[in-house]
């Protein structure tokens, strides 16, 4: 399917590993002008600049003017932005609420919400200049989840969830439309890098990491396709979402989790 993205310029955040770096893979494959916000070009994101042509731009998300400049540098280059994809976000495992002080928890919504605030502040006016656009902010099932280990992160993303809603209804008369998308686990360095939840959730099992992702995280989560989410399967459904194809869709969230939530 031609998701009618060709030329369109695609700002994506967090985007050098994991989910982010699969929506400029998409994206890029689709024939959008991605630029690419991120601290660091890892080598796969090297990669897809080369094949791509896609723009990176190292940039400090979590601090105050980092959105600014990523904005500024998509401005300057490209004269227009179409397409927000707010991925940025990040905590690491705790044993719970008690030993997360205030320092963690300015981190993590930093990182996790307010680099969302201010890039969409930052980008909404090119947005609202070139007949509308759209934004995708990449949420999470934790968001409506109480797992103690992630209790800030979770927080913060029931924030952003929050803040799609509001910006929908505020933009969509203006031709802007934001929704989100909330995966379960999915298989990035956020669960497989060493000391991460892969290896957090193994100990104990007698399983490996590996082990634990395929095997044991699905059956305790109840997951009802019995596997983790793949990157690839959130960045097409992101791509298909800021296309025009997904024309009439705003102010909704869209849940990939392999049936892991079972209420409506």
């Amino acid at each position: 399917m031609n998701l009618g993205l060709t030329d369109k310029v695609a700002v994506v955040t967090g985007a050098s590993k994991g989910i982010g770096l699969a929506i400029v893979e998409t994206l890029g494959r689709e024939g959008a002008r991605v630029v690419a916000g991120s601290r660091t070009r890892t080598p796969e994101l090297a990669a897809l600049c080369e094949r791509y042509g896609v723009t990176f731009v190292p940039v400090d998300l979590g601090e105050a003017d980092g959105p600014d400049l990523l904005i500024h540098a998509v401005a300057e280059r490209h004269g227009r932005i179409d397409v927000l994809v707010n991925n940025l976000g990040a905590t690491h495992p705790r044993t719970g609420f008690l030993n997360i002080d205030d320092a963690e928890w300015r981190t993590v919504f930093d990182l996790t919400f307010f680099s969302a605030v201010r890039t969409s502040r930052a980008a909404l006016p090119h947005l609202l200049a070139d007949d509308g656009g759209a934004i995708v902010n990449i949420s999470s099932i934790n968001a409506r989840l109480p797992f103690p280990a992630v209790v800030d992160y979770s927080a913060a993303k029931a924030a952003l969830s929050n803040l799609t809603k509001a910006l929908s209804e505020e933009f969509a008369p203006q031709g802007v439309r934001v929704n989100a998308i909330a995966p379960g686990p999915v298989r990035t360095p956020f669960w497989t890098d060493p000391g991460g939840f892969a290896e957090a959730t193994a100990a104990g099992t007698g399983k490996s990491a590996e082990e634990t992702l395929d095997e044991v995280l699905p059956r305790q989560m109840g997951i009802s396709t019995g596997r983790i989410t793949e990157p690839r399967e959130v960045a097409e459904l992101s791509a298909f979402l800021v296309s025009p194809r997904a024309a009439n869709i705003t102010g909704a969230e869209f849940v990939i989790d392999g049936g892991q939530i079972k209420t409506t």
